[in-house]
């Protein structure tokens, strides 16, 4: 798909290139130059393109840079390129504006590409990429943490979809091991208190004590009175996470449908188990030398791959620990099911988690740069400049679903996406249901309804957009009207940027500044009551300007409403 500031780049350097050689050629100037590095220039006003080929040359060449320059630029033929005029300027920089064939075909572009303009295909050559995340424990509701790990890993799936990856979104489902054990225990308390009063089993000590295990415990009594009251500890604590787990899963499901995240697979821990594959890759880290017994547990030598310590594999009471079991998920990514990279989305806490998965994935054999990650730092919920930790409604901590009820979902996603992932992230409830433009989500949403209303208007009028097909760019004048277009044609590359960096954030900021170009468009450059053929032109970038700012919202999740 098209990448037009990246190809303006390439026909500059390309052209810069061609007048070096012509010169060479001639005799003007001896061989031995680098290839030139064209680049944005900080100042507007030195041209759209710039390079330094002649300053970072004249040391080779032997020539002053000016001369070099004034050399070039004499043999660069520019007709039929993107590039209008190009001048030699200061000591040797090599300026070039572009053309309005240029801005013509940034329209045209994203005319025929509509809502697939951004797409580029061939940044990610069709790699198969596994984004992991949110991954919480199922035993009790998620938390503002998860919510924003939630939206970093899926707007970050769909930001590698747009680079042309093969993505697949997962849940890894904690169904096994000791804090499922911990929630049946937690659970088992709680109904034998309601079966036989609050001293009849005391509670876990390291125990679940959220409400809702206590609204599943009499939900379980409800169903089965006292029929397991006195049925066997094992037989009564199983029946339990039987009744309760699925529960669970059930309302994270439904909090991550309304939060518009939706997986390609729920990847329950105990399959591994079950397989019998979390046994075969021990086996196979024994086989390669990298395990040794200590005090009757299995040990993995994490220290002769990068680690501070060895870590325990298998438990002197045959149990694996979860780092066993993970270096086995993360293995099944690779080996079993053929992806070629793998991200997971964790909380800065999981540093040290980094390194361990890493190491066990050396240690099979894997490559550890196939698995990477996201480390995301903590979010602070705010109210007018207070810290919030209860919801208003249920008087308790804050959990996903309570603060979809308070804050709508599209401010929701764009808030917690709106800084890196590895910077702290401060989120003003008051903020995100303001109705204004100190709202950053309001502002981009209404940039978009702003344009839908006013081509709806004036097409009640008989005033419609020019045609792809006709150039315009000689129409624009303002120098509003050309920064709007330039941004536009930007959006290709922001989204190589952001697959490339694993940053998501990226497209909430250049949906911010592409609201901020139109409005500043809008507000210099009348379209209504202007000659017909201007009208048209700067209704044709209005126009673009709404497909993407569609096509940026729709990436991120966001709806792109019609009228506010």
């Amino acid at each position: 798909m098209s990448n037009l500031p990246e190809a303006a780049r390439a026909q500059l350097a390309a052209l810069v290139t061609a007048a070096y050689e012509t010169a060479v050629a001639e005799g003007a100037l001896p061989t031995g130059a680098a290839a030139p590095e064209v680049e944005t220039p900080r100042d507007a006003a030195h041209g759209d393109w710039a390079t330094g080929f002649a300053l970072a040359a004249a040391r080779t060449l032997r020539r002053p840079p000016r001369a070099i320059a004034e050399a070039v630029v004499a043999r660069m033929e520019m007709s039929g390129s993107y590039f209008s005029s190009v001048e030699v300027a200061g000591a040797g920089f090599i300026n070039a504006r572009l053309s309005d064939a240029w801005y013509d075909a940034v329209l045209a572009h994203i005319a025929a590409e509509g809502d697939a303009y951004g797409r580029q295909e061939d940044a990610g050559q069709g790699r198969r990429v596994l984004v992991e995340f949110v991954s919480a424990n199922p035993t009790g509701p998620m938390t503002i943490g998860n919510a924003r790990g939630g939206v970093l890993g899926d707007t970050l799936a769909a930001v590698l979809d747009a680079a042309g990856c093969a993505v697949s979104r997962e849940f890894y489902l904690n169904d096994a091991g000791h804090q499922v054990e911990l929630f049946g225990a937690s659970l088992e308390a709680r109904y034998l208190q309601a079966r036989r009063g609050p001293d009849a089993c005391p509670f876990p000590e390291d125990g679940y004590h959220g409400d809702d295990i206590r609204v599943i415990a009499e939900a379980f009594a409800g169903e089965h009175g006292d029929a397991y009251v006195d049925a066997p500890p094992r037989a009564r604590r199983d029946a339990l996470i039987a009744f309760g787990l699925p529960k669970n899963i059930e309302r994270m499901r439904t909090d991550l449908a309304r939060y518009r995240i939706r997986y390609d697979r729920w990847f329950p821990e105990s399959e591994l188990h079950a397989s019998g594959y979390v046994r075969e890759t021990i086996d196979l880290l024994t086989a390669r030398g990298h395990t040794y017994q200590k005090d009757g547990a299995l040990w993995f030598r994490a220290t002769a791959f990068g680690c501070d310590k060895d870590d325990v594999l298998q438990k002197s009471n045959g149990f694996y620990t979860y780092y066993a079991v993970d270096i086995a998920y993360h293995r099944d990514k690779f080996e079993k099911r053929g992806f070629d990279l793998a991200i997971d989305v964790l909380g800065a806490d999981h540093h040290g988690h980094t390194l361990r998965f890493q190491a066990g994935m050396a240690a099979l054999g894997i490559d550890p740069a196939r698995l990477r990650f996201v480390l995301m730092q903590l979010v602070r919920l705010t109210r007018d400049g207070e810290v919030v930790r209860v919801s208003k409604r249920t008087g308790r901590a804050i959990t996903l679903s309570d603060l979809l009820d308070e804050i709508p979902v599209d401010a929701a996603r764009f808030f917690f996406n709106q800084r890196q992932s590895n910077t702290h992230l401060e989120f003003d409830m008051d903020l995100a249901v303001r109705t204004d433009a100190e709202n950053p989500v309001y502002y981009v949403q209404y940039a978009h309804a702003r344009i839908s209303s006013l081509l709806k208007l004036l097409a009640g009028e008989g005033l419609t957009p020019a045609p792809p097909d006709i150039p315009v760019a000689a129409c624009f004048t303002a120098p509003e009207e050309r920064e709007l277009l330039r941004k536009l044609a930007d959006y290709p590359e922001e989204i190589r940027q952001a697959a490339r960096a694993f940053e998501p954030a990226a497209i909430n900021r250049y949906a911010v500044e592409l609201a901020g170009c139109f409005h500043r468009f809008y507000n210099a450059c009348r379209i209504r009551g202007a000659e017909t053929e201007t009208a048209r032109a700067r209704l044709a970038a209005a126009a673009a300007a709404r497909q993407v700012l569609k096509n940026a919202l729709t990436l991120l999740g966001i709806s792109a409403p019609e009228s506010m």
